[in-house]
């Protein structure tokens, strides 16, 4: 398992693409969020990491929660998918994995831009563009062969973090959220940990992360990071858009 970082930033960001990663394994390939522009968004960091990846190569995206930086590219995702399968008809649709209260509101999110008139007369809706795939916190799923855990954090809007755990490694993710003990206890047993690092109150500060102890802080790499962060104040690596991360056993 390999997880490239497609961007960054945080939603107010002017030199970063929005906090997103593209998972890769032998199974196929898994979009962690969706910002805007997603298809510069994916080019850029494909070729620094020197990856051969279009869209229409990703068949799976999870979405962590609704705010316009982590899912605005959904849009333009979906039409051209859309678009694409009337001339490439074997092409699955995008199987969108998100939990309940995304799903939920998703919809509602899209339809002013992509409720378009189809063929047969009716307004499209969102299995016109998306296959629904629900999270469960209780549950694991299997996703392109990785099990996929995912746990609620405390952010503004419904938001999980997730482990990513393939072939006995295990990533985790920490999503948007304010620091919270039992998250990075959730997190903890992974082998590396991708963990957001903003301002507050729905953020994680850099000096709550770190007060954990030393064996933890050399797991983390921070992201979700506001324009102005100095990743030479940390020993934590403040990671870059087509920055690879490939941990062994």
């Amino acid at each position: 398992m390999e997880l490239l970082i497609l961007g960054v930033g945080d939603a107010f960001t002017r030199k970063n693409f929005g906090t997103s990663a593209l998972i890769r394994t032998d199974a196929g390939l898994v979009l962690i969020d969706c910002p805007d522009p997603i298809h510069r968004v994916i080019a850029e960091a494909t070729e620094r990491a020197g990856w051969s990846v279009e869209a229409h190569d990703i068949h799976d995206i999870i979405i962590t929660h609704l705010h316009g930086d982590h899912c605005n590219g959904l849009e333009s995702f979906g039409f051209l998918r859309r678009m694409t399968r009337a001339n490439r008809p074997d092409l699955p649709l995008p199987r969108l994995h998100c939990t309940q209260p995304v799903a939920d509101r998703v919809w509602s999110r899209l339809a002013p831009a992509m409720d378009s008139p189809m063929a047969d007369g009716r307004r499209s809706t969102l299995e016109d563009y998306f296959d629904l795939r629900l999270l469960d916190p209780d549950t694991p799923s299997e996703i392109a062969g990785v099990t996929i855990r995912c746990r609620f954090t405390r952010h503004p809007i419904p938001t999980i973090g997730l482990l990513l755990e393939h072939g006995g490694i295990t990533i985790g993710w920490s999503g948007d959220t304010p620091f919270e003990s039992d998250h990075i206890d959730w997190l903890s047993g992974a082998d590396l940990i991708v963990h957001e690092c903003n301002r507050g109150p729905a953020h994680t500060l850099l000096e709550e992360l770190e007060d954990l102890p030393e064996d933890l802080r050399r797991k983390i790499h921070l992201i979700h990071l506001p324009d102005d962060f100095d990743a030479e104040g940390t020993t934590m690596r403040a990671l870059r858009a087509g920055d690879v991360l490939a941990p062994a056993n």
